[in-house]
């Protein structure tokens, strides 16, 4: 499908150099641009790299999720596939985090479905909800509670009221482990740390659930926000984890001590997205405000900020280079989706 190089660059710009010559970390941005990706005919709810970071996954409220395949050196052009047989709108999507050709699909459809990226085929797992969230865990060895491959999905049921329920799926069986653990209260985005031993619910209370069994007995509660807690993100490092909220903060914490260290404050409207690039060195945020933010880690300081036309709904850095895919509620002319996602960091030659 099309993609096209856009020559805006960030604005915001980067850090000055530092004595002697020496480049502070994000330099190198100022001069990177972004590319263009159409083939959905609506707007893009998530995007998310494999593990490779040679392909990316895209899900729209279209009821189709594609797979590309980008270059990371934007040498060639972007090939895709379109995954059909949703029959409602694609909200999220994760890919395997050891096998670079299996995607996990999430929809409003009430199912999840796990792909085949190569051959577009996929088995079909019904719930009964509405399914806005789901993320794999990491570890792959077995301990009391999980199987190798398990995935954790965050579904709510929409009747009188807003009831939240976390349902967790054995991916080779295909079957549910144990009765869905319900809330009351809403829960948000959820995630694992890169070694599988501790859990992570946001919550519209303004605290993250840290939870160290999934019989739920063992769950510490972190004040976090002054409002609800919207999205998290893991350091790929696995020494922090970032959450952002409505109070359109965006708090760093440390894994180990479950510590607030620093927060980010450049955008004015919730947080709607979250992410950190391989290194854990810098991390990307976003909004309604008219750019995506940039920050350095260590330093807290925003380092670059990539223009926006619309309200972000994702953004993932690649995990093996410096590519941050983005998208959000982009309209054409005619006030219609686009159905467009982009990607940052490619030098303007290729």
């Amino acid at each position: 499908m099309e993609s096209r190089e856009e020559e805006r660059k960030g604005s915001g710009g980067a850090v000055a150099a530092a004595a002697a010559g020496v480049s502070t970390p994000g330099m190198n941005l100022r001069n990177l641009v972004s590319r263009e990706y159409y083939g959905h005919k609506k707007k893009v709810h998530s995007v998310a790299w494999n593990c490779l970071g040679t392909k990316l996954a895209s899900g729209s409220i279209d009821h189709t999720a594609r797979v590309w395949s980008i270059d990371p050196h934007g040498h060639s052009k972007a090939k895709d596939i379109e995954l059909k047989g949703h029959t409602d709108s694609v909200d999220q999507l994760c890919w395997d985090p050891k096998h670079p050709d299996t995607v996990a699909t999430a929809a409003a459809d009430k199912s999840i479905r796990l792909w085949d990226a190569r051959s577009g085929k996929c088995q079909v797992v019904e719930l009964s909800g509405e399914n806005i969230n789901i993320t794999y865990k990491h570890d792959w060895y077995s301990d009391s509670c999980w199987k190798q491959g398990s995935c954790c999905f965050n579904f709510s049921l929409i009747s009188q009221r807003m009831e939240d329920e976390l349902t967790i799926l054995d991916v080779r069986m295909l079957k549910v482990y144990n009765k869905p653990h319900k809330f009351n209260y809403e829960i948000n985005e959820i995630a694992w740390n890169k070694t599988g031993d501790l859990f992570f619910i946001t919550t519209g209370l303004g605290h993250v659930e840290v939870v160290k069994d999934l019989n739920f007995q063992k769950t510490c509660k972190l004040n976090a926000h002054t409002a609800g807690c919207y999205c998290i993100a893991m350091d790929p490092l696995d020494r922090y984890f970032a959450v952002g909220s409505a109070d359109s903060l965006v708090s760093l914490w440390d894994v180990k001590e479950l510590l607030c260290i620093k927060t980010f404050s450049k955008l004015e409207w919730p947080v709607r997205t979250v992410s950190f690039n391989h290194t854990g060195e810098f991390i990307a945020y976003a909004s309604e405000d008219p750019f995506i933010d940039i920050a350095n880690i260590q330093t807290g300081r925003s380092i670059h900020q990539i223009p926006c036309k619309a309200a972000m709904n994702s953004v993932e850095w690649n995990p093996k280079y410096n590519l941050l895919a983005y998208a959000g509620d982009d309209k054409n002319k005619y006030q219609a989706d686009e159905g467009i996602f982009r990607i940052f960091g490619f030098e303007t030659h290729n």
